[in-house]
């Protein structure tokens, strides 16, 4: 058996609404420049647009800009390109997967997870970006309750991205049942990441599974990120066992 031991490391969610910042502008760099000013060891990134008939997309491009490896999962096209959620990592992605969360009518919606070589070790993270509609979250929250628990894939695991609920809802209730929440409060006076330059809401949420401390919270209020998208990124420092 493998001696167990605790790695540190910096993982951030962000919402990049399709590049299009606050201005009305569509800027991939702008959002690079975000990112890279954040240090991530992995990104999760929503609202991504992938690869088209014309186009290389912007996860391309923002992986490159930012020299970060990365994959998709897609839940749709948009204008003739691919759409969907999309995880930058400084380290080996060994695998990755996605699980259909789509409910009846709403927008195709998915939970990716990418399996991440940290050293010799392997992180389970799960990129979500739920639906707008109360009945259609709490099916998603259910479903994505169920596919984390899976306790075939080992810990530890990371369970990040737009939740699209800002008070306790049911897919928060569902979440807290089987994972850890990371509590903003304890850790952040300003903890509201929707919309951009003027946030109201707090959107986006950080969970897991495993024996996992956290060392810090950070919300990033450069003008940069206030300007290059409708959230702002929300960076975990954490202790994480393997």
């Amino acid at each position: 058996m493998s001696e167990t031991h605790w790695r540190t490391l910096r993982i951030a969610t962000y919402n990049i609404h399709r590049c299009r910042g606050m201005d009305g502008r569509t800027i991939p760099a702008r959002a690079a420049e975000v990112i890279r000013s954040i240090e991530p060891d992995v990104v999760a990134l929503q609202e991504v647009i992938g690869a088209g008939a014309s186009s290389a997309g912007h996860a391309e491009e923002i992986g490159a800009l930012l020299g970060m490896g990365w994959v998709m999962a897609s839940t749709r096209h948009l204008r003739g390109s691919l759409f969907g959620n999309v995880v930058l990592s400084r380290f080996p992605i060994l695998h990755h997967t996605q699980y259909d969360l789509s409910w009846k009518t709403c927008e195709p919606r998915c939970c990716q997870r990418v399996d991440i070589a940290i050293g010799e070790d392997t992180l389970h993270l799960y990129n979500v970006h739920l639906g707008t509609a109360f009945l259609e979250r709490r099916y998603q929250a259910s479903r994505l309750a169920a596919i984390v628990h899976d306790r075939r894939i080992d810990q530890p695991k990371i369970v990040l991205g737009d939740f699209n609920e800002w008070t306790k809802g049911w897919a928060t209730q569902m979440l807290s049942e089987k994972l850890q929440s990371i509590d903003l409060r304890q850790h952040l006076r300003r903890r509201k990441t929707y919309p951009g330059m003027f946030p109201m809401l707090h959107l986006d949420h950080i969970y897991y599974d495993g024996q996992v401390e956290v060392v810090k919270m950070e919300l990033p209020r450069t003008r940069a990120a206030l300007i290059a998208s409708d959230h702002l990124p929300l960076v975990a420092e954490l202790k994480v066992k393997f």
